[in-house]
Order: structure tokens, then sequence, then C-alpha cells
């Protein structure tokens, strides 16, 4: 697994989608694929960026690996949070009546094949997996 470690910053998120993008592409990615890929870690690590350390600083490690499928890893020392727990969100709700956030996370799950949380040595990991070669 190749890996980079920047501030959780909104300001490094170009950063962030460069290395995996650069990964994908020298895996042969599908086009189609790595967009959807870049969604899912533009989304989490905007979260990162935004809450995990609220109203301190901290760093976001972002791990990849690929293969037969890309698999994408997200540690930080921020607080505590696992997104996987939280209900999807009404969709059936009139848009005004909706709670606020959860549109993200219910996004990520959609798009991917995998998401998984754990929390390691008072780390938050978030991995996301997605097969390069999907069936038919």
């Amino acid at each position: 697994m190749k890996a980079l470690t920047v501030e959780a910053s909104i300001g490094n998120l170009c950063e962030v989608i460069d290395f995996v993008s650069a990964e994908l592409e020298s895996a042969h990615c599908p086009p189609k694929l790595r967009d959807q890929i870049h969604l899912a870690v533009e989304e989490i690590f905007v979260n990162i960026a935004n809450y995990a350390y609220t109203p301190a600083n901290g760093n976001a490690t972002i791990s990849i690996a690929v293969e037969k499928e890309a698999v994408i890893q997200f540690e930080d020392t921020g607080k505590p949070y696992n997104p996987l727990e939280h209900p999807p969100p009404d969709l059936d709700k009139p848009l005004m009546e909706r709670e606020i956030g959860g549109l993200g996370v219910f996004f990520v799950k959609k798009i991917m094949d995998q998401v998984d949380y754990m929390r390691i040595d008072n780390k938050n990991v978030l991995a996301i997996s997605k097969k390069l070669n999907p069936p038919h």
C-alpha cells in the first residue's frame, strides 16, 4: 500500500485526489470507476477535514492499494466516529423535512463495493473498496 499523510484540511483535497488518481491511472482503472472512487474519496476526506479535529487541527493518512480492486483506507486520530452506525436518510420525506447530513455516507455506501470502519489504537480507520472489473 502507498500512503500519503496530510493535514486534514480542505486545502489539501486536491493533493489527496491527485495521489489517488495517480495510483488508479497506473492500474488502468476505467474512467467511470475512477470518477466514482474520486467522489467517495472527496466525501470522506472533506468529512475528516470538517469534523474529526474541530476546533483543533490534525492529520489524515490516506493509503491505497490497487490490483483487482482499489482499496483506500483513511486514518485520523480525531474524535471517535463511526459513520456506518447512523441510519440511512429517509429519502421519501420531503426535502425540507429531512435531517441535515448523512447523504454523503449514504452515497459512498451506494457507489463503493465495501465500506468498513474500525477504531484501532485511538484512530478512526475507514476502508473503502471497489472492484475494477465488476461482473456484467
